[in-house]
């Protein structure tokens, strides 16, 4: 089986990047600058989290015994399924806020949402990047 989880890659990096970028030592002390660049985490979280859902999903249809098997009722089945498969550093309670930040973001603009997905991106980092490393090391 080979799987491209490139664009998750990149994603991965783009997050990291721009978290970098906004825990600077310049973006602290210029407040104008410290939003954009949260802006620009936030937009990253967004992407990289769409990214890790649909590369989970992806991987574990193509794994899976049969294509009915790989169907998920719902987002709390797909993740129990990443989980049993070791793909996932978190359970469902975790994925959970992760998803809530993402609808948060995406549907509203509300200065104390935005600073809660911000204080989220570095958490999910590192949950997106531990699915990647474990999606790579199986295909």
């Amino acid at each position: 089986m080979e799987l491209d989880f490139s664009s998750l890659q990149s994603a991965i990096a783009q997050l990291e990047k721009s978290l970098k970028f906004a825990t600077s030592e310049m973006a602290q002390q210029d407040e104008e600058l410290f939003d954009q660049l949260r802006n620009s985490v936030i937009q990253c979280f967004e992407f990289t989290y769409e990214l890790s859902h649909k590369m989970l999903k992806r991987y574990l249809k193509e794994t899976s015994a049969s294509v009915d098997a790989a169907e998920f009722d719902s987002f709390a089945d797909l993740i129990r399924t990443g989980n049993q498969h070791g793909l996932l550093r978190s359970d469902w309670s975790r994925w959970k806020v992760y998803r809530q930040a993402r609808n948060d973001s995406s549907h509203t603009y509300d200065k104390s949402k935005a600073e809660a997905v911000y204080r989220l991106a570095p958490d999910f980092l590192e949950e997106a990047a531990y699915l990647f490393q474990q999606l790579s090391s199986k295909c």
